[in-house]
């Protein structure tokens, strides 16, 4: 296979970017001052929705276990997930308003105090990460709204890849943007065909500006999308695993392994 190779990891300076969010996964715990450890729990609950993950040498691992249960099959069925976000919100016990309501059927199933850890308005976003999984799995980084006003929903996905688009010479590399319940927005989404493995490390990244989002990959641009959410958005880390697709012989864990997550504000003026 002609893959590209495991990418070093850049310099932690950015000229005209001033760093504001980062965690190389250093401690031996993870910090929750800038990670909740839950997926979407006003749809769930925070205990069942609560990750699988450790921290070794230096990473932070993501993990899919055998023994794991579906996160929320009211709304998801048997789709399983190990994911971290830098804030929360969701309404009243019942109703359908929170963030990322991802089915109709939606309603919140656990009262959530609001939390923001890292909710940025525009910046550069960087993630140097491998993964090992098969072909029902998914990891990503991507941002949604904080969603306190519902209009604020949109979706900026810095990179996701699924197991089942990955082939012998490389894989499908998701990015883009969905709109959600965002008028402003319009579905934007890319699957570029690229040489990268995905087992090696590899650089992701995005710079979100007022009037574009600019696509990063081993710091080479991929593409610029010509729209832009105009409120703040948080982080969301995660693996999924969607067993109800296709039976799979890929061992546990299934793995995503973060070497570092940084998140930097323009010195330009926005």
């Amino acid at each position: 296979m002609d893959l590209t190779t495991t990418m070093p990891a850049n310099p932690v300076e950015k000229a005209g970017y001033r760093l504001e969010f980062q965690d190389e996964f250093n401690s031996p715990s993870l910090d929750q001052a800038k990670w909740l450890p839950f997926y979407l729990p006003q749809w769930s609950s925070r205990e069942r929705s609560a990750p699988r993950y450790q921290l070794v040498s230096s990473s932070l691992v993501l993990e899919i276990q055998a023994d794991q249960a579906p996160w929320c099959p009211e709304f998801d069925g048997q789709t399983r997930c190990s994911s971290l976000q830098t804030g929360v919100f969701g309404g009243a016990l019942g109703s359908p308003f929170g963030q990322h309501r991802f089915n109709q059927a939606c309603v919140v199933r656990e009262l959530q105090d609001s939390m923001r850890t890292y909710t940025p308005q525009y910046g550069y976003f960087e993630m140097r990460a491998k993964a090992t999984i098969g072909p029902n799995n998914v990891v990503a980084l991507w941002m949604i709204g904080f969603e306190d006003q519902p209009e604020h929903s949109g979706e900026l996905a810095i990179m996701e890849i699924k197991g089942w688009n990955i082939g012998d010479a490389g894989l499908k590399l998701g990015y883009g943007v969905h709109p959600w319940g965002d008028s402003q927005l319009t579905d934007e989404f890319f699957e570029d065909d690229v040489a990268l493995d995905v087992g090696d490390y590899h650089i992701y990244a995005a710079e979100w500006t007022p009037s574009q989002i600019d696509i990063y990959l081993d710091n080479r641009q991929l593409r610029t999308i010509q729209q832009s959410p105009n409120y703040p958005m948080q982080f969301m880390l995660g693996i999924y695993d969607l067993p109800q697709r296709q039976s799979s012989t890929v061992a546990y864990p299934h793995t995503f392994e973060i070497d570092y997550v940084r998140g930097y504000e323009s010195l330009n003026g926005y």
